[in-house]
């Protein structure tokens, strides 16, 4: 079949890479003699991302002589040697479009099993010098292989790859790492990769979330922003008002889905326009949308929009948007919030007492106190019309309950995991959170303890994401910022989740190193428009790609890694 022509190890170092530090183990070299294969590794190897690379099902990377002569013919590089794709095994034979996932192999004393293609990572690139390795070895479908070791043992350069036995399916590792990564799949071939028993949970999954039905596309309103007329300002709470819109035509607006957003522009001075979102708090077929807004400390906008904004006054708004939505099921349903995390969670109370929803709905919201307790009445009210209606609050200073319509069960102190305990949340149910980021990070902690099914949590989340960079090491968060440097002349770029908006300066690579340049939390692996990890909501604008992604986003989506900015725009960043 084969033979094992190199065996690469090396350990995990700190690497200086665009100004972070990254802990890979991508650099790896041939060593003499014999080495012991165990489950996790090779003898004298490591990696630096254990969640990427590495562990029981990915313990060693497989590359071909044959594709390292294609690449050096095809990048005209000589200076190619074995371990330079981050293999532990260089190997003649054994292609890519030959070799299946599930395939058994004998080399030297041990046994191996093919799990899944390699992973589509930015280090290659690293170790190449080449930034666009990643989406080269897809698009030539030359991407390597993994193997699990099913019989430890030594093994050494020289010896002979046998075949044991094939896997199920005959799916080729080139055909697999296609059926994830370009576009043209097909159901069949996802059903059939998931009948092979020895492909990684990882891309299982990934591969079971693209044999889902695609949900029904939600209602697009308009392309970005439009006027809408302010037809009352509400105060709530001594901190919360809320603003009612209305179309300046009088028409009908656009019906919302419960959770969803609006994105509001605004100029509070003399800078530049600056976006928030805030969650629509009414009813989804109400005549006017309405947000409820908390004024901030030092909030630009919140501030702006309590003390500068009437009834008449027109503001620039983005259709409704967001995936945090209320979705059709027979499951008992649990709304939690902090302060005014109220809003979206209170938009899909509206939606189930108006159709007397028969589940069971638990509310449980936590608050300062009753002064600051904004929708009280509204929401008791909104409950009293549900048959099955639990309602919990929490007020984590002072006391009175006094004041409600009909008091609920009202508790001082924290929402904990023993109050969910005793609350008496159903393990089967759908919950929905909304609240400051350390709020919902403990009470996601909870209902998983209490049993909940976390792809059954659902959370709200308007600040920036926590970021996904694998392999760079953690550093201080910074508040983000403007970029260094003089300002730039081209289109203005507005980060809306973090509140930054930055003229493009000339000679940016991309929409994700801007981002970057500014401080602002993002999320990518691969940085060549493959693994769409960075995928990014477009609020508003067009770009254009310097890198054609291999498989484009869903339409409003943009990949930041290989985009800039066309017109201005404004990301959900």
């Amino acid at each position: 079949m084969g033979t094992l022509l190199s065996v690469n190890v090396g350990l995990p170092a700190d690497v200086t890479w665009q100004g972070r530090t990254v802990r890979t183990g991508v650099w790896k070299s041939p060593v003499q003699g014999p080495r012991r294969v165990r489950r996790l590794n090779v003898e004298g190897d490591g990696q630096g991302d254990l969640a990427g690379h590495g562990g029981e099902i990915r313990a060693v990377l497989v590359y071909q002589a044959q594709s390292y002569a294609y690449w050096a013919r095809t990048l005209d590089r000589d200076d190619l040697r074995p371990g330079m794709f981050g293999e532990n095994f260089t190997v003649d034979g054994l292609p890519d479009d030959q070799v299946c996932i599930g395939d058994r192999y004998r080399i030297g004393e041990a046994e191996f099993e093919v799990t899944q293609p390699r992973v589509t990572c930015y280090r290659v690139g690293m170790r190449l010098g080449r930034p666009d390795m990643a989406a080269l070895l897809v698009s030539h479908h030359r991407p390597g292989f993994y193997l699990r070791v099913l019989v430890e043992g030594r093994v050494q350069a020289g010896d002979g790859i046998e075949l044991l036995a094939q896997g199920p399916e005959k799916m080729t590792v080139a055909e697999v790492d296609a059926l994830l990564y370009l576009p043209g799949r097909d159901a069949d071939s996802l059903r059939r990769v998931l009948n092979i028993p020895a492909l990684s949970p990882g891309w299982r999954q990934s591969f079971k979330e693209l044999l889902e039905p695609p949900r029904p596309a939600r209602p697009t309103g308009w392309p970005g922003f439009r006027p809408l007329r302010v037809a009352v300002v509400v105060p709530e709470t001594p901190t919360v008002c809320s603003i009612h819109f209305e179309d300046p035509d009088g028409g009908p607006l656009p019906a919302a889905q419960a959770g969803q957003f609006l994105s509001v522009r605004v100029r509070p001075g003399n800078g530049p326009a600056a976006v928030r979102s805030y969650s629509l708090s009414s009813a989804p077929g109400a005549d006017a949308y309405r947000i409820s807004v908390k004024r901030e400390r030092h909030g630009l906008v919140s501030g702006y929009l309590h003390t500068r904004l009437g009834a008449g006054d027109v503001v620039d708004i983005a259709s409704p948007r967001g995936s945090f939505v209320l979705e059709v099921g027979t499951r008992p349903v649990v709304l939690v919030s902090a302060g005014i995390g109220v809003t979206p969670v209170l938009a899909m109370l509206h939606q189930l007492a108006a159709v007397q929803d028969s589940r069971p709905v638990f509310w449980i919201h936590t608050t300062r106190d009753r002064g600051h307790h904004a929708f009280a009445d509204e929401a008791h009210a909104l409950l009293q019309q549900l048959p099955n209606a639990h309602e919990h609050v929490y007020y984590t200073a002072g006391e009175a309950a006094a004041g409600l319509v009909a008091a609920p069960k009202v508790s001082q102190g924290r929402l904990t995991l023993a109050s969910l305990a005793d609350i008496g949340v159903p393990t089967e149910a759908d919950a929905y959170l909304c609240g400051p980021a350390g709020f919902m990070g403990d009470v996601t902690e909870h209902l998983t303890a209490l049993g909940l099914a976390p792809e059954r949590i659902h959370r709200e989340l308007f600040s920036a994401l926590p970021p996904v960079n694998p392999g760079v090491t953690a550093q201080a968060a910074l508040r983000p910022h403007q970029p260094a440097g003089p300002p730039g002349d081209g289109p203005l770029v507005t980060f809306g989740r973090s509140g930054i908006s930055a003229p493009w300066p000339e000679g940016e690579g991309s929409l994700l190193t801007l981002a970057e340049a500014c401080d602002i939390p993002t999320r990518w692996s691969c940085r060549t428009g493959v693994c769409h990890t960075c995928v990014t909501p477009l609020v508003s604008g067009e770009v254009a790609y310097v890198t054609e992604p291999l498989e484009a986003p869903e339409p409003g989506n943009v990949l930041v890694c290989c985009s800039r900015p066309a017109t201005e725009v404004v990301l959900d960043l």
